[in-house]
């Protein structure tokens, strides 16, 4: 993992304790509004940080295997789990990557779409059931 995404997790990490404390006070639910946002970043957070516990927990995993493989009698066992313990951390780097990414603003708004059989007969119809089709899954 790059030194960037790493310091970026630590202080996220930082930043989700610091929630944890204004969401246990007992001052916390007087105004709503600001609960409800302070709620909804720790969610995020929370999801994001769940994964560099995992990532973290994988590169834990291939130092102990790493020194495994120091023991002769160990050594193809150490490297079956280097390879997986590998695997998974570049498995969680591009989720934790994904899971970095800026948040669209209106990703928790609700959409209305129209679809409409236009002209064509009954090949439009079929197109526009396939678009429902696609967009309600």
């Amino acid at each position: 993992m790059k030194p960037p995404l790493r310091a970026k997790l630590e202080g996220l990490a930082n930043r989700l304790e610091e929630l944890n404390r204004t969401l246990s006070a007992e001052n916390a639910t007087r105004d709503m509004g600001e609960f409800r946002k302070l709620s909804r970043e720790h969610a995020e957070l929370s999801n994001v940080l769940e994964l560099y516990g995992r990532h973290r927990q994988a590169e834990r995993d291939a130092a102990a295997a790493r020194d495994m493989a120091a023991d002769p009698a160990m050594q193809g066992f150490a490297q079956e789990e280097i390879k997986a313990a590998e695997a998974a951390m570049a498995r969680l780097a591009a989720q934790l990557q994904a899971a970095m990414l800026p948040k669209d603003p209106n990703d928790g708004r609700n959409l209305f779409i129209e679809i409409r059989a236009g002209a064509g007969g009954d090949e439009s119809a079929l197109f526009a059931g396939d678009l429902l089709r696609m967009y309600t899954r």
